[in-house]
């Protein structure tokens, strides 16, 4: 590939050559030159040259204005395009894709459409200005304006080409319409082309219509280039069909289909979510081979593949190889220093950063909140605002929600939820389900619900159903949390593994046990919900509660998957309900085996041998646990005040007013001790017994 100088150089020669032959006066080399100077990003060049030209003519203009477009210029291209002394339709729709091509440039895009609108008999209106209109209100979300636009194509027959029928498509797809995306692609029987195929196959995909997105581009294979296997591979992978992302791209090799960057990216993306880690170092042989390491999209997703699988070493060995750091690659590293708990090389990555974008901010917050590190959520979102300036994306507040409802903080969600309506942030799922989730956590579950409810039938979808039936099962409104199961089935939005666990654990705080069952049953059978660990742990528990140990023993013996600590912990807590020492001795080898470490474990069974009054052999796994150095989480309690939250562990001294503190609790427990006498003293004088008081 020439270097950038060498170019300049072969450009120059060639407008030597042109004076020379006597032709560089003529305005049509002139305006040949401009455009090769433009195209070869010497735009200051291109300026002189027009400079010098007697009488530009609409050509003439028309190249000057694109140069600068090129070059990112808008304000100078608009200048121009102000002052032009000759102007057509040319001139205005390059002048319009630049601005609907541009970020922030919605307005003037909107102003010059205006004004094209007005002069109509003059300059005129053609497909590649409609067009560029309906990808305008496909960025803006403006499905009316799109509606507005396909009306007065099909007035002027303009509706009809591989372009307009893509451009509907896209349009309407993007303006969460597949109805009428599918039904600009079915009026178009006959006329299907590469184009057209391609814009509904990448509609499907982006509805999750995978099986609808499969059959459009099996039906038409002869049409079936790199661009539409791509677009199919990549909507598997975003959709978490990993498998089947990766099946279609063998499918293609064996085709004899060239594989690109874009069909690389999503390859690598299918391994990172499944943490193929062998496949996804043999894509990376495959890239080292080709010469495709140089290229920021591929070398982000092999940062991200090593990263998801653990393997921070060969992560960062690919990342100091990148020349331009790509947000992308910075955030997977951070995200694979925070799989590993290892907060402070993601923030020593982060700070080492002279700029960020909300990718890398998103990245180090939800570090955090996998960490369980609040305060460090709030203080990164606080510096964001400070630093930024700007109105975070739906992804940081979703993180900022998340620590809200891991530290119970009702008055700081408040906050967040305030500061979404004041900077009218875009209200998607995702963050919907955060806002839900964190009131619930913060036990508003009745506000939770009532956000639930506000939300359009249309945006319900999965996920939203099933935080706000965990909601219900946690508070214990076991009839709410199944009656929106119903509903969720009524409208035919298919349940999860997720569902089911939150119906599991509705049934088993309510010794709800043949309802529970059947549930169990039911996601097999009827949803084809393969059990899991968790579905176990419920199903165990449940019986426990119940006192319907030998259920739960003959469930044990059932599980075909391996158990872990979860479901031994459950069957210890079942033992101890149904007060079973034997068995819950042949727990005991089993639990610390498998979590020799976790002094949690220990407790329990030290509980559980407590319960029964069995003083040896609690006091015998009171001794284990110090032979093994095993150690319990320090439980903890913390409050929100000033902006601030205070963390207290018992007899901790650490926080900077611990005196005042300390003499604050001694003030309280000797008020709530009078109160406590006083009550006695007049329940007594009543002739009441108080019982069961402490």
């Amino acid at each position: 590939m020439r270097s950038h100088g060498v170019m300049n150089t072969l450009v120059y020669h060639d407008h030597t050559k042109a004076i020379k032959s006597g032709f560089a006066s003529s305005i049509f080399t002139c305006n040949q030159l401009i455009h090769m100077y433009s195209k070869h990003g010497l735009v200051e060049d291109a300026q002189k040259l027009f400079d010098e030209i007697p009488h530009p003519n609409v050509f003439s203009w028309n190249a000057i204005i694109m140069a600068y477009i090129k070059a990112h210029n808008l304000t100078h291209a608009r200048a121009l395009f102000d002052s032009a002394s000759h102007k057509d339709l040319v001139s205005y729709n390059s002048m319009l894709s630049a601005y609907v091509g541009a970020d922030g440039h919605e307005t003037d895009a909107l102003d010059l459409f205006t004004i094209m609108q007005s002069a109509r008999d003059i300059i005129g209106v053609d497909e590649i200005t409609l067009t560029t209109m309906l990808n305008l209100t496909a960025k803006l979300r403006a499905r009316c304006y799109g509606e507005q636009i396909h009306s007065y194509m099909v007035k002027t027959a303009n509706n009809l080409s591989k372009f307009a029928v893509s451009s509907l498509i896209d349009m309407y797809s993007k303006c969460g319409s597949f109805r009428e995306a599918y039904n600009v692609f079915g009026g178009c029987v006959g006329m299907v082309d590469l184009v057209s195929k391609n814009a509904m196959v990448a509609a499907c995909c982006r509805e999750k219509k995978m099986d609808m997105a499969f059959n459009v581009f099996w039906k038409y294979p002869e049409l079936n280039d790199i661009v539409s296997w791509n677009t199919l591979i990549a909507g598997y992978a975003q959709n978490g069909f990993m498998e089947k992302s990766l099946a279609l791209f063998s499918e293609m090799i064996e085709n004899g289909i060239g594989c690109n960057e874009h069909t690389l990216a999503s390859v690598l993306s299918a391994c990172s979510g499944l943490k193929c880690l062998k496949l996804g170092t043999c894509v990376h042989a495959w890239v080292l081979k080709n010469g495709y390491k140089s290229n920021q999209f591929i070398s982000s997703g092999i940062v991200d593949l090593y990263s998801k699988c653990g393997n921070i070493r060969y992560a960062e060995s690919v990342y100091a190889g990148i020349g331009i750091k790509s947000p992308f690659a910075v955030a997977s590293l951070i995200a694979g220093y925070s799989s590993q708990g290892n907060m402070a090389e993601a923030q020593r990555l982060f700070d080492s950063l002279t700029e960020r974008n909300s990718v890398v901010w998103t990245a180090l917050c939800s570090g955090y909140v996998k960490s369980q590190q609040s305060k460090a959520v709030f203080e990164l979102f606080r510096e964001f605002r400070t630093t930024e300036g700007l109105v975070p994306d739906a992804a940081i507040i979703v993180s900022v929600l998340g620590a809200c409802a891991i530290q119970a903080t009702l008055s700081m969600g408040k906050q967040i939820h305030a500061y979404i309506f004041r900077m009218r942030v875009n209200m998607d799922e995702k963050l919907l389900s955060a806002l839900i989730d964190m009131y619930s956590k913060c036990g508003h579950i009745i506000y939770a619900g009532k956000i639930f409810q506000r939300v359009t039938d249309s945006d319900k979808d999965a996920i939203l159903y099933n935080v706000m039936i965990a909601g219900y099962a946690h508070h214990g409104f076991d009839n709410e949390a199944i009656q929106l199961f119903q509903e969720m089935l009524r409208k035919r939005i298919k349940p999860d593994a997720v569902t089911f666990v939150a119906l599991l654990s509705a049934c088993r705080h309510r010794g709800l046990v043949e309802l529970g069952e059947q549930f169990f049953i039911s996601m097999q059978e009827d949803y084809n919900v393969v059990p899991e660990i968790y579905h176990y742990a419920c199903m165990v528990d449940m019986y426990g509660k119940a006192n319907q140990l030998e259920k739960a023993v003959e469930l044990m013996r059932k599980i075909p998957i391996q158990i872990d600590a979860t479901i031994w912990g459950a069957f210890v807590n079942a033992c101890q309900v149904s007060s079973n020492t034997e068995l819950v001795k042949q727990a005991e080898q089993i639990l610390l085996k498998v979590e020799a470490d976790n002094g949690s474990r220990y407790v329990q069974l030290a509980n559980a041998y407590a319960a029964e009054g069995n003083w040896d052999e609690m006091g015998r796994i009171r001794k284990k646990m110090r032979g093994k150095e095993a150690k319990k989480v320090t439980g903890c309690s913390w409050i929100y005040v000033e902006n601030d939250t205070h963390v207290f562990t018992s007899g901790d001294t650490s926080h900077s007013k611990a005196d005042t503190i300390y003499s604050t609790l001694v003030c309280l427990n000797g008020k709530l001790q009078l109160s406590f006498t006083e009550l006695k003293q007049l329940y007594e004088i009543q002739g009441d017994v108080v019982e069961d008081i402490c």
